[in-house]
């Protein structure tokens, strides 16, 4: 059996600037929730300071960083690719880019029928 397609991969400069992070902070993870204001974007944390729920689910690694959903929110979007990508703005208010002058911001793509097949197969949709 092939490998299922990723559900969630970073751009370039996603990775540039989590590898930053982790500099600074040591070891990073994210948390994708479906909150509103800050919670609409996935979220960088440090590693020991996020306690992640019985029901998230994660989704994958990103430039070697556990990426996490809220279980509601995988279930709305598990039909999509998740691309994590940066852009100029301010991050969200708990989010460790926050005051870097730059934002994480989530963008997505429909996975196809053969791929969405190919995940529900290995268990992850």
């Amino acid at each position: 059996m092939s490998n299922p397609p990723l559900q969630v991969l970073a751009t370039e400069t996603a990775l540039q600037l989590i590898d930053r992070l982790r500099e600074m902070h040591g070891p990073v993870l994210f948390h994708q929730s479906g909150g509103c204001c800050d919670g609409s974007s996935p979220m960088c944390y440090p590693q020991n300071e996020f306690i992640v729920g019985d029901r998230d689910v994660q989704l994958g690694e990103i430039g070697g960083a556990p990426f996490y959903i809220s279980a509601p929110q995988f279930e709305y979007w598990k039909h999509t690719q998740l691309i994590i990508d940066v852009v100029a703005g301010r991050g969200g208010m708990f989010s460790l880019e926050n005051g870097h002058g730059l934002r994480f911001l989530v963008r997505s793509r429909l996975f196809t029928d053969e791929a969405f097949a190919d995940l529900k197969a290995h268990g992850r949709a």
